[in-house]
Order: C-alpha cells, then sequence, then structure tokens
C-alpha cells in the first residue's frame, strides 16, 4: 500500500499543534536522550520507534487506566493506545525536522465484526522519494512490528475478505474522531465502549 501526502505542503508534517506538541519541555528531552544513539536521521528515527513501542505499553497491554493524547503526556507518563502512541512518535520525529504523519488501518476481529481504527505512523527520511508506515502500538506474542522503510511490517496485515481496510491518507493532524474519543473519554474503558470503526 502506498501512503499517500493529503497535504500538500511538508511543512504540515513538521508543525506542532496541541496533540504533536513537539515543542514541549518533556518531548525535547526525550529527543536529547534519542539522539545519544546517533545523530543520522535513520539511526535516530530507529531509535526512536523503537522507545516507543518498547518502552511505552500499550494501556490494553499494561491495564493502565489513564487515556493520553498529547505527545507529553504518553511520553511523561509512558501510556497510550495506539493513536496516543502514534501522535508520540510523530512529535519525536517532527522534533528532529524528520517530516512525519499519522496514518490508518480499519481492523475487525476474526468474524469479521466490531470494526475499530488502528493507529500507525507515516515517515520520510532524507533520500527517500516516498512514506514509509510504521506501527509503534508494542509487541507481544502474536504481534512482531519492526521498523522497516521498504517491506512493510506492521502489528497486523489488512484482511480485505473481512472487510479490513488500509487508509492511504497521510494525515498532518490527528483526524476529529480519533481526537474526540481520545479526549471524551473518562479512562480506558470507557474509550474501549467509544472507538471509532472509521474516520
Amino acid at each position: 500500500m502506498e501512503p499517500i501526502q493529503q497535504h500538500p505542503e511538508i511543512a504540515a508534517y513538521l508543525a506542532a499543534d496541541e496533540a504533536i506538541d513537539h515543542e514541549h519541555p518533556v518531548v525535547r528531552d526525550t529527543v536529547a536522550a534519542l539522539t545519544h544513539e546517533g545523530d543520522d536521521a535513520y539511526t535516530y528515527a530507529r531509535a526512536a520507534f523503537a522507545y516507543v513501542r518498547d518502552t511505552i505499553p500499550h494501556s490494553a497491554d499494561s491495564g493502565d487506566p489513564r487515556v493520553t493524547w498529547r505527545a507529553s503526556d504518553v511520553l511523561a507518563t509512558r501510556n497510550g493506545i495506539c493513536y496516543a502512541k502514534s501522535i508520540a512518535l510523530t512529535a519525536l520525529l517532527r522534533a528532529r525536522a524528520i517530516p512525519a504523519g499519522l496514518c490508518y488501518q480499519r481492523l475487525t476481529d476474526d468474524d469479521g465484526t466490531n470494526p475499530v481504527v488502528h493507529g500507525l505512523v507515516a515517515l520520510r527520511l532524507p533520500g527517500h522519494d516516498r512514506w514509509a508506515r510504521v506501527d509503534p502500538r508494542g509487541n507481544k506474542p502474536g504481534v512482531d512490528a519492526q521498523f522497516s522503510l521498504g517491506a512493510e511490517r506492521l502489528a497486523w496485515a489488512v484482511r480485505e475478505e473481512l472487510g479490513e481496510v488500509d487508509h492511504p491518507a497521510v494525515h498532518a493532524r490527528p483526524p476529529e474522531a480519533i481526537l474526540h474519543a481520545l479526549r471524551h473519554a473518562r479512562d480506558r474503558a470507557e474509550l474501549w465502549r467509544n472507538l471509532p470503526a472509521q474516520l
């Protein structure tokens, strides 16, 4: 699946906003710590991906009831669902001037029921002429997402026969359906009941 840049200006994929608050001190401190992994864009991007995937548990795996939606809050609390973790990785990449945006899949249960939107990140490294999607959700048995600029190594492959969908758009900002669900949930249990089934 070829990701499609939704906004015509690449600058939109470097900007800070209320959710992707990459100018926040918590984000900047994390960037500084990750920069020790390497100064080139590829090494940094790979380290940032691994950091979000491996050190910030997905709250469905950890049982954490808190709901986060700002990158700085995700990094400070080390907690979030796929949408929040994608926002955090996007902020870490943009803080190092690596264009990054948000992508989504529509996934279902094994029988095609209970559709839900799943969050990913797309990035463009210097010297690359296309977007690459990565999935910082967090690995667990049956899930093995890896940093790859070539063949995608996402948490889940879309099963078209079940009505699952890869949305090609690379969003510069979190879609309103995503932000609304995150902002209005009092806890993860409420969020789970109100996860968007479509964008």
